[in-house]
């Protein structure tokens, strides 16, 4: 933890700094706690936690993207599955702040995007996956509704890559704390 009268002389930056030299020192259990935050996936997990020390954000994030695009498919499972449904409240702070619009969304929406949810797992055995943050109720309706339209081999790369950017936050509010 910072001292609180050094915090006001701090950039955002030195936080970050300091932020992942701790990460970067901590145990490899609370490393792969912290990680788990970012992104659910045991490999990617695994892989981010053994890849420590990174020299800066650049790095991480860099580090990061490899190690997921070296995830499988059942990887990819395992990270959707942590996601609540768009529209769902959820217990993880970072989510509802990812889905803070839908808190606002008028009912028919809300309605809309439960339906819609349903229709998108029963076609592709998964939570639809979106980065939220940034996008309203009704762009995520829009999205999901376009998306139920692809073949199972696109729309899993199209969520891959959404929890990709979604990890890429995460990290970034991991550090930022």
């Amino acid at each position: 933890m910072i001292p609180a009268g050094l915090s006001s002389l701090l950039t955002e930056m030195d936080r970050i700094e300091i932020r992942l030299f701790a990460l970067n020192d901590c145990a490899p259990e609370v490393a792969r706690a912290q990680f788990k935050r970012c992104c659910s996936s045991s490999l990617w997990i695994h892989f981010m936690e053994k890849a420590r020390p990174f020299a800066g954000i650049t790095e991480l994030e860099a580090c990061a993207d490899r190690a997921w695009a070296s995830c499988s498919r059942d990887d990819w499972l395992e990270a959707f599955a942590a996601h609540p449904r768009i529209g769902e409240s959820s217990g993880s702070r970072w989510s509802q702040q990812e889905q803070s619009s839908v808190a606002v969304a008028a009912s028919e929406v809300l309605e809309a995007l439960a339906k819609a949810n349903r229709a998108y797992e029963a076609k592709f055995g998964y939570t639809f996956i979106v980065c939220a943050t940034g996008k309203n109720a009704d762009e995520m309706l829009v999205l999901l509704e376009q998306r139920l339209h692809n073949s199972p081999e696109m729309e899993i790369k199209n969520a891959a890559e959404q929890q990709r950017l979604v990890l890429q936050l995460r990290l970034r509010k991991l550090l930022s704390e």
